[in-house]
């Protein structure tokens, strides 16, 4: 009896879910193990906390994925004793599982550059590469411990799998049919409790932001969650919860990113964007010595942050002055949305337009979100038109595309606005032969590379310095994200958003370049400080402010740090689950505080959120009367 129980299909399903879990669960030891360091104040015993709290997210993700195979052992038919049903039921439990191992083991990698779980934008965002296989394979071997593990892991799954099914049932027919349909309906109940986390009426199904109930910071996360659950939730549900903290004109006078003309006649100045690749603030001061000098001669600021975590994320938030909140703006349903830029600001003025990037047209959406903003012409690859220059992964090296990208500038009629995004400061952090061993190694394979772009950046001036557009150019020089930290100061919910933001005039008067500002500045401001400078008398839409020409009007900075929203003043951040204040930091003093004496800084940031997500929505990003 003893023997026939332990063969039953529902024993024989039950452990090797169990093993599954083990699995998962042991990939959460070996990912904290490696990536240790990214998590400095997570004790021993907060990381049981964690560890126990993420099997709540593996479970609901695990039956998920083994509905089918759950569904084959339980559902109540003799012929589950046979051999080849059995070998068919396995097949559904090893590959689900096989392919869920793998994807959670790539996101060990790929987290430490996006400091997220991956979900369904991943798969949006990277649709037009080609060459996602190559960079692949190369991390296998480059990563070679998590490769090793997954592989170990699915060796694991394989050989432990529970095959001995009972193959002799005596039963009368109605006893048969009746307890196994018991068994089925029994089970379902508690698989539906399992994947909802929960069961009731009000009990919604979990979610990414569930996960901070166990987390003392956000990106603790990462540790809970795990990929598959983060792709299923992401694949379901509204882009945008309706979120609604005050009447529509209560929320306008708190935050309005309707912005007036200014008086005057405009300067006829070229623009110039320039976007570095992962040039976090951290490395600055020691891989970028070119940067650096020209930080002493241009206008900077004591915090400035970046709007988002991926380069996707940059683009709309530099050019557009549309942050990303929740869901990067170029991967919603929204995307076609009427949306203005200081290309079709300045286009519309006379101003000759232009988008530099060396990856092969249409990468990362940069071509199509270029044209929807008004450029006039992109140059990628194919206008480079020089494979010999293209670094075998993602676009061409960053000096000669500075390079080309400056000999076009000089080609163009003045006044123009041009932007460019390097590339070379990117995993798989390679540099062009003649340049190994040059550059600072540093203590990350990313700050050679750095390097590189940086000493590129630094030819790129001196080759602008010497033509006729130079003296009469706004050099404007930020980062698209962070990336890697190393460094205790910068690994932290505010450094994992530092990056510089320089504006640069050869012309620029010296009390406006040196005036104090002791407020916080984002990627959103640079296009009303852009437009404040050349002294645009047309209205605009912008959710930043003009951080150059005068003091900011609301000393705020506002991003979004999945699954919490942050907002910034000069020594405080604050985080908001969308219902709840659930940290304030003093970041200068360096311990927690209270909101209650910060209601004006929670008002500007639900006032954002919500004129976000209803113009987003109702397709109102551009300037109107209302």
């Amino acid at each position: 009896m003893e023997s026939r129980i332990w063969k039953h299909p529902w024993v024989v399903a039950a452990c090797n879910f169990a093993l599954v879990m083990a699995i998962f669960s042991l990939s959460r030891v070996f990912y904290f193990v490696t990536h240790q360091a990214d998590y400095p104040d997570v004790t021993g015993s907060h990381f049981w906390e964690l560890f126990f709290g993420g099997m709540r997210f593996d479970l609901t993700a695990l039956l998920y994925l083994n509905s089918i195979y759950l569904l084959l052992e339980l559902f109540p038919l003799r012929i589950r004793q046979n051999e080849r049903y059995q070998q068919v039921a396995q097949w559904f439990y090893w590959i689900p599982n096989s392919l869920a191992i793998i994807v959670n083991c790539i996101d060990m990698v790929y987290m430490q550059f996006t400091g997220r779980r991956t979900t369904m934008a991943f798969f949006t965002e990277f649709q037009n590469e080609g060459n996602l296989a190559h960079i692949f394979f190369t991390s296998m071997v480059q990563y070679w411990y998590v490769t090793l593990f997954a592989i170990a892991m699915i060796v694991l799954l394989v050989l432990l799998t529970r095959r001995n099914v009972e193959t002799d049932d005596n039963r009368h027919p109605i006893i048969y049919y009746i307890s196994e349909t018991a068994i089925l309906l029994v089970s379902i109940y508690f698989v539906v409790i399992g994947i909802r986390g929960g069961f009731g009426a009000f009990t919604r199904p979990i979610t990414l932001s569930n996960a901070l109930a166990y987390t003392n910071h956000p990106n603790e996360t990462n540790i809970v969650l795990n990929t598959p659950f983060a792709i299923m939730r992401s694949s379901e549900g509204k882009v945008f919860p309706d979120l609604q903290y005050f009447s529509a004109d209560k929320a306008e006078q708190i935050m309005s990113p309707l912005h007036p003309a200014q008086q005057g006649e405009m300067t006829q100045k070229n623009v110039v964007i320039i976007i570095l690749e992962s040039f976090s603030k951290e490395y600055t001061g020691h891989y970028t010595p070119f940067l650096d000098s020209l930080s002493a001669k241009a206008l900077t600021f004591n915090l400035s942050l970046a709007n988002g975590r991926k380069s996707i994320d940059a683009m709309p938030s530099i050019l557009s002055s549309i942050p990303m909140l929740i869901t990067p703006y170029i991967l919603t349903p929204y995307s076609t949305n009427d949306v203005g830029s200081l290309a079709s600001y300045l286009g519309a003025k006379g101003w000759q337009t232009a988008f530099f990037h060396g990856a092969p047209n249409g990468s990362m959406g940069f071509q199509a979100y270029a044209r929807s903003c008004g450029f006039d012409a992109y140059y990628g690859k194919d206008e480079y038109n020089n494979n010999a220059d293209y670094d075998g992964y993602w676009a061409i090296w960053d000096e000669p595309f500075l390079q080309f990208f400056g000999q076009t500038m000089t080609a163009m009629q003045q006044p123009f606005m041009t932007t460019v995004f390097t590339a070379t400061s990117h995993h798989p952090f390679q540099v062009p032969k003649q340049y190994e061993g040059i550059f600072p190694e540093g203590t990350h394979p990313l700050h050679k590379c750095i390097g590189y772009t940086d000493n590129a950046l630094r030819k790129f001036f001196d080759y602008a310095k010497q033509q006729p557009w130079y003296a009469n150019t706004l050099f404007v020089l930020t980062a698209d994200h962070t990336n890697v930290l190393t460094t205790p100061e910068y690994n932290n919910d505010k450094g994992r958003y530092e990056v510089p933001i320089i504006f640069f005039d050869p012309q620029m008067d010296e009390t406006l370049r040196t005036k104090e500002r002791h407020f916080p500045v984002a990627q959103v401001d640079i296009l009303p400080s852009v437009l404040a400078y050349l002294g645009y008398d047309e209205p605009y839409f912008a959710f930043g402010e003009d951080v150059v020409m005068q003091d900011k009007a609301h000393p705020y900075v506002v991003n979004y740090n999945n699954p919490v929203f942050q907002i910034f003043s000069d020594s405080l951040l604050l985080q908001f689950d969308g219902k709840d204040v659930t940290a304030v930091y003093n970041f200068v003093n360096e311990n927690n505080t209270n909101y209650e004496n910060n209601v004006a800084m929670l008002s500007y940031l639900q006032a954002t959120i919500q004129q976000y997500i209803t113009r987003m929505k109702s397709n109102r990003l551009t300037w109107t009367k209302e």
